[in-house]
């Protein structure tokens, strides 16, 4: 059962700008602000701290066998005032296993035993540790104490599911690995370890560490992965090596290589197996993909000006998926567009790969999409993933708990790098047929609830809680400070919270400290209430000057709109209205049309703040 989120007031804390705080917040957040690890203005506070690891990572990747087996040592730096007696443990694959809770069926090719340990030691000592779950708890031998360190050494295997969707075989020879590897979960000032359990629908949580990453794979297989390929001259054939290095300052897609030339065996080093080396700093996670027949493209964009700095776009895929050709410049696309507009922050990694599978999901610097034959939505879909770069691998956003503070922003720029892609009106048909529609024409109570409740907290409503509607919220913000002051207070957050781990006060704090506004009236309406967009206009009147229009807000949230006005003579304008008309009633409010003409009719339209009843927008005289 979800408990109702109940409004409280904290006079206690105090913006430096603006009055004083009035939004709920839970108690165990009261407590991150009260340690000062928090800070009341948004910026993370004095105390502020975060856990890390330093991963060395080594797999064996038998695809046609379907087995996969590591080994991994692992730094783990303890920067919080806590002693830690134990760690905890993110098994995510252990979601395959029969028995895991999962929020739908699982058939016989998606079950598998999960993760086996093989070893375990800390600080040289060897451990049995089950793997039972998705969380599991290591105890310590010695308590590692605070601005200390532990060190594991750990063996383990596993089944890829044949099933695939975030992971698992794409096909017979083809697999796509994430959350392949035992890691050491979050550690964080508000919550401790982070133990909700993965139910297969959810998304993640994870700490910056360091990587670096060795695939072994069989010959004539190729391996993408997150990272910076270290060894691309040991593992290619010279020709296919220098294919790769040229499309690194290519803005022209290079064929690295083709079915044909893969087919032949010609692209890979002839030993029997061969090791393909990568390595991330600062970075949430890593994710491999291998085949032994996917075409490989690539080319590059820049992506910051002021250095010149290019990032490398590739694609790995079935040369019969006409969407995938595609894929590398409709990548760039998405690296240029997002670098230069919106956000308008240079794509902060080296590369992106977009890798044919059936998730359409997004990791660090790369994306599992789907093919379709639709090769304008397969680009949407991609736009939306590479969109996840900044929220939340450039920001460590608690995905589990918080999901609209990353899949909202990527919907929110998915309808922006849109409009620039198909026209805004193409856009924003697409943007409410899939992402407003279904919800605003939906009275269930479970598409009503409050945004702000804990993503793992729901079921019904789990879709818009976390897309559409904080989307909404970012878009009527953006209405009302207009586009210079939003971004403004956009950059100030993410600088603020690059590589550390906001959650939804940062910014709401962030946006109202920055903008020199006291903004919670607008956070408190739409994240913190069962809202939903309804206008009605309930008349329209001759004045001083004109008419004025008496508009109620049935569904309660305060959304932007444009006041249609037709005259008798024929003529027409459009009066627009941000969201700042609600600030003082949030219930109603008269808007003034001054003209001296003769009005014959007026209409009420939200464009994409879909109404979820137009019989009551218009009036006739």
């Amino acid at each position: 059962m979800i408990r109702p989120i109940i409004l409280t007031a904290l006079s206690c804390i105090v913006f430096a700008q603006v009055k004083a705080q009035s939004l709920y917040m839970p108690r165990d957040i009261q407590k991150a602000f009260k340690n000062e690890t928090r800070s009341a203005d948004g910026r993370p506070g004095k105390k502020y701290w975060q856990n890390y690891g330093r991963y060395n990572i080594s797999i064996t990747a038998v695809p046609q066998n379907r087995s996969v087996k590591g080994t991994e040592q692992i730094t783990y730096i303890n920067n919080s005032p806590d002693t830690l007696k134990r760690l905890n443990m993110k098994l995510i694959l252990n979601i395959h296993k029969p028995g895991a809770a999962r929020f739908g069926d699982a058939g016989a090719d998606y079950l598998t035993p999960g993760i086996q340990f093989d070893n375990f030691s800390i600080n040289g000592d060897a451990k049995k540790v089950p793997s039972a779950s998705t969380n599991q708890y290591v105890s310590l031998s010695k308590p590692l104490m605070p601005h200390d360190s532990v060190k594991l050494d750990i063996g383990w295997h596993f089944e890829i599911s044949k099933q695939s969707g975030r992971e698992g075989m794409i096909d017979s020879t083809t697999c796509y690995l994430a959350y392949f590897y035992p890691r050491v979960s979050v550690y964080d000032d508000y919550n401790g370890w982070d133990r909700l359990p993965f139910l297969d629908a959810q998304e993640f949580y994870n700490d910056f560490n360091d990587y670096t990453l060795h695939v072994t794979a069989p010959k004539n297989y190729v391996v993408w992965a997150t990272g910076t390929l270290q060894n691309a001259n040991e593992v290619l054939q010279p020709e296919y090596a220098k294919r790769l290095q040229a499309s690194f300052t290519s803005d022209s897609t290079i064929n690295i290589a083709s079915a044909a030339e893969l087919a032949a065996h010609k692209v890979t080093a002839q030993k029997e197996m061969n090791t393909w080396t990568w390595t991330a700093n600062d970075i949430s996670d890593m994710a491999v993909g291998i085949s032994d027949h996917y075409v490989w493209d690539a080319a590059s964009v820049v992506v910051d000006d002021a250095t010149n700095r290019r990032a490398s776009m590739q694609a790995a895929f079935l040369d019969t998926s006409v969407d995938f050709h595609h894929a590398v410049q409709n990548g760039r696309n998405s690296l240029g567009w997002l670098s230069h507009n919106w956000p308008g922050v240079p794509y902060p990694f080296p590369k992106m790969t977009s890798f044919q599978g059936f998730a359409d999901m997004e990791y660090p610097m790369m994306v599992n999409d789907s093919h379709t034959n639709d090769v304008r939505f397969s680009q949407f879909v991609q736009d939306h993933e590479i969109a996840h770069t900044y929220f939340p691998f450039y920001m460590g956003i608690n995905e589990s708990r918080y999901a609209f503070m990353d899949e909202g922003w990527a919907t929110t720029f998915e309808l922006l790098i849109g409009s620039s892609e198909v026209g805004k009106e193409k856009a924003e048909s697409l943007y409410k047929d899939f992402r407003v529609d279904r919800w605003i024409h939906d009275a269930s109570t479970a598409e009503d609830q409050p945004v702000i409740t804990p993503s793992s907290e729901l079921r019904g409503g789990y879709g818009n809680n976390s897309y559409g509607k904080p989307s909404l919220s970012y878009f009527a913000l953006k209405d009302m400070l207009g586009d210079e002051l939003f971004k403004k207070a956009l950059h100030g957050y993410m600088d603020r919270w690059h590589g550390k781990h906001p959650i939804p006060w940062d910014y709401f704090n962030s946006m109202s400290n920055i903008t020199g506004k006291n903004l919670d009236w607008f956070f408190n309406n739409w994240f913190f209430t069962n809202y939903y967009i309804d206008l009605s206009l309930k008349s329209v009147t001759k004045a001083a000057g004109g008419y004025t229009a008496a508009i109620k807000n049935v569904g309660g949230f305060v959304v932007p709109f444009d006041v249609k006005v037709t005259y008798a003579d024929g003529s027409a304008e459009s009066i627009h209205q941000t969201p700042a008309v609600w600030e003082k009633n949030q219930k109603q409010i008269a808007v003034d049309i001054k003209t001296t003409k003769t009005i014959k009719s007026v209409t009420l339209n939200g464009g994409i703040f879909m109404d979820a009843d137009e019989s009551n927008n218009t009036w006739n005289k």
